[in-house]
This record gives structure tokens, C-alpha cells and sequence, in this order.
């Protein structure tokens, strides 16, 4: 028996893919739906991990053609950014030889700077700053659904009462043009 996999996700950690499986669970997305590819813990850079991973994973999605099968990376922006992580995977496909993403391509990468950390700071009504990287961590990786369900909600609402650390906002604005076309 196949799974159907609408959503493959890439990440750095459990974090990463615990906080994006519920955010995307409150807009409707099953569990079957995902295919989790993780960094393996304690074995390297999880950043270089994702980097490498990369360009097999855009060019499987593609070679699902008409199924709208969307790739979501998750990968701290460290002290790097948004454009720096995204020319690193397109640096990463020009040396597979594979197109690097382009607007027709379901593909969302989320870029929090520093860390996840920041977004969940500022999903608490916080002010935040990304050149700060000493955001509080959860005790446990399940603690990130109520900032997964906020998260869903400024998402969905398309317009903020305060604005958006610019990573968030980034994020906010790929994933409104690729799941809600």
C-alpha cells in the first residue's frame, strides 16, 4: 500500500517539524499527508544536511509533476538570513546541476532568524529582533502548538495588528502563495 504525500518536510529538528506539522494540521493537513525528511541527531551540521538534501527533494517534487505535491524546508537563519540560506540552496542545486526553485515550483522555505526561538518569542507577544539569537527555548518540543495555531491565525488573516519580524513575514507571504493559490 502507497501513501499519498502531499507534503514532504525538510528540516534541522524535531522542533522544526513538530512546530510546521501543527501549524499545517490547523489548516486542515493530515498526518498521512507528510513525509518528515530530519536531519540525523549527533550526526553533523543539521544545516548542511538540509543544504544537501535539498536538490533531490525539489527535483522528486517536480518529478511528481500535475500531483501538487509541495516541498516545505525549515532551517534557522543563524546569523546568515533569509538570502543567504536561499542562495545556499540554490548554490547547492547549480552543483547537482539541477534548476535551482523558481515561482512555478511548490516550494516554501522557512528561514527564522536567528532560530525558531525568535518566532516563538514574538508569538508571545513579545518584541523581538533577529540579530539577537538568545530567545528562550521550550521545555518540550510539543509546547510550540499554541504558537503554531497564532502562527496559522496571522497567516490566514493576511494582515497583522503589529508587524512581522521580516523572516515571519517571509514566511507568512510564501506560504499564502503556495497554499492558498
Amino acid at each position: 500500500m502507497t501513501r499519498n504525500v502531499r507534503v514532504v518536510l525538510l528540516c534541522e529538528d524535531r522542533q522544526h517539524e513538530t512546530f510546521v506539522k501543527r501549524f499545517l494540521y490547523r489548516g486542515g493537513w493530515h498526518l498521512r499527508d507528510f513525509r518528515v525528511v530530519l536531519s540525523p541527531q549527533g550526526r553533523g551540521s543539521a544545516e548542511q544536511f538540509v543544504r544537501e538534501r535539498f536538490p533531490s527533494e525539489l527535483q522528486a517534487i517536480r518529478a511528481k509533476g500535475d500531483e501538487h505535491v509541495r516541498l516545505i524546508v525549515m532551517i534557522d537563519g543563524d546569523d546568515k538570513g533569509i538570502n543567504t540560506r536561499r542562495a545556499s540552496f540554490n548554490a547547492a542545486c547549480e552543483a547537482q546541476n539541477i534548476p535551482a526553485p523558481g515561482e512555478t515550483d511548490n516550494v516554501l522555505i522557512c528561514v527564522p532568524t536567528w532560530n525558531i526561538e525568535t518566532w516563538f518569542s514574538f508569538l508571545d507577544g513579545r518584541e523581538v529582533e533577529e540579530s539577537v539569537s538568545d530567545y528562550p527555548r521550550l521545555m518540550r518540543v510539543r509546547d510550540c502548538d499554541a504558537h503554531a495555531e497564532e502562527l496559522a491565525e496571522i497567516c490566514r488573516a493576511k494582515h497583522q495588528s503589529r508587524p512581522l519580524p521580516p523572516s515571519l513575514e517571509d514566511s507568512c507571504i510564501q506560504y499564502n502563495r503556495l497554499f492558498d493559490p
